[in-house]
């Protein structure tokens, strides 16, 4: 299956690669005057759910610069922390190709692995990506815990996942993440706030080694049990690139939620991930 095939093309791990060595004395630089800003978010109303119920408007007034400080990190094409419905996240503009090479380079993360995106309304969804299932599908799982694979869309930046025509896509049940992707008007490119191939992070001071990389982290408190290993499995990840199926490429932590809904409601056949 296209979205986890190891890189063909070459070329493309060998500019990430090429690209932290040609900028490994620019980036000491950059990090010895760096100093990451964190935001603490009001407690209470960091995690409120959706964006569009009541209390949005005060939300987005407690937030409002909060929000500016983050688009305006974002805009200049820097990496910021944020918090999501799972775990914390590393979010940078999807359409933004050094910013995304940027986002490669603070992970450690390999050229072959793909990165989300996120946006922040159902309808968002359509221009990023070409949908093939039902429009309420999409609402009965988004926003969610859930990452849905879809075929993408000549919008999105080419430079994202080049190795694949395949996008997943996340709209976190935060609303702070989803008023932050409407007020950027384009995709956040998001992964895990971590090193490759360590665990997920709970909580801010979990990732603190990549603090002096971050131009900003926004500070949502702690995400679910820490001492829970179930809280950091990350989201559910569902291939939903052919009409009528599905295939399970990450279990996650809404595994079974998201499979009633996909077999119950939608009748779609589960496929074997290749």
């Amino acid at each position: 299956m296209l979205f986890l095939t190891r890189l063909s093309h070459i070329a493309f791990d060998a500019l990430i690669r090429s690209g932290i060595r040609a900028t490994n004395s620019a980036k000491t630089d950059m990090c010895k005057e760096l100093k990451c800003r964190i935001l603490k978010l009001v407690p209470g109303i960091a995690n409120a759910g959706p964006a569009k119920q009541s209390g949005d408007r005060v939300q987005v007034s407690a937030w409002k610069e909060f929000l500016s400080t983050a688009v305006s990190v974002l805009k200049q094409g820097n990496v910021v922390a944020v918090p999501t419905d799972t775990v914390y996240g590393l979010a940078c503009l999807a359409q933004n190709s050094e910013a995304i090479q940027r986002i490669y380079e603070t992970k450690g993360r390999n050229g072959n692995k793909p990165l989300a995106i996120c946006v922040g309304a159902v309808e968002d969804i359509y221009k990023y990506c070409k949908v093939t299932v039902p429009d309420q599908l999409l609402r009965d799982l988004l926003p969610g815990p859930v990452t849905l694979v879809l075929e993408r869309s000549d919008e999105l930046n080419k430079d994202l996942n080049p190795f694949t025509q395949l996008v997943g896509v996340r709209i976190p049940d935060h609303a702070f993440m989803q008023v932050l992707a409407q007020k950027c008007e384009e995709p956040l490119a998001l992964t895990s706030a971590n090193v490759s191939s360590q665990a997920s992070t709970l909580t801010v001071d979990e990732f603190r080694d990549l603090l002096p990389q971050l131009a900003l982290v926004i500070d949502g408190g702690p995400i679910g049990d820490v001492m829970s290993p179930e809280c950091r499995l990350g989201s559910t990840v569902i291939n939903l690139s052919t009409p009528g199926q599905y295939s399970i490429i990450r279990p996650g932590c809404a595994l079974t939620a998201t499979v009633e809904i996909l077999e119950n409601k939608y009748s779609l056949l589960e496929t074997p991930d290749h």
